[in-house]
């Protein structure tokens, strides 16, 4: 599996039994990120496309937030490939 990081065009390999945020890490890419357990919304972004679960019941995300496609990286599984938009993503090597 993979994912796309928009606007930067960045790529990783995601894993189903990694969160979005540790694939991320694992692949040189910085995404947002501070308690990691959904809770302090620094991390959420827009899924673009694709689709994910959560580790956790009921993450930080309002229901309308998440029908508008925002989720939080840090708590989220992928189940397939998926784009994301996360404008302040970067490489770390």
């Amino acid at each position: 599996m993979k994912a796309i990081v928009q606007p930067g065009g960045f790529h990783f390999d995601l894993e189903a039994d990694r969160t979005l945020l540790e694939a991320a890490e694992a692949g040189g890419i910085e995404l947002p990120s501070s308690c990691r357990n959904g809770t302090c919304r620094t991390c959420l972004c827009k899924l673009v496309a694709g689709r994910i679960r959560y580790r956790i019941e009921w993450p930080g995300v309002s229901a309308e937030e998440k029908a508008e496609g925002w989720i939080l990286p840090c708590v989220a599984e992928p189940e397939g490939d998926v784009t994301l938009d996360v404008p302040y993503a970067f490489a770390v090597f």
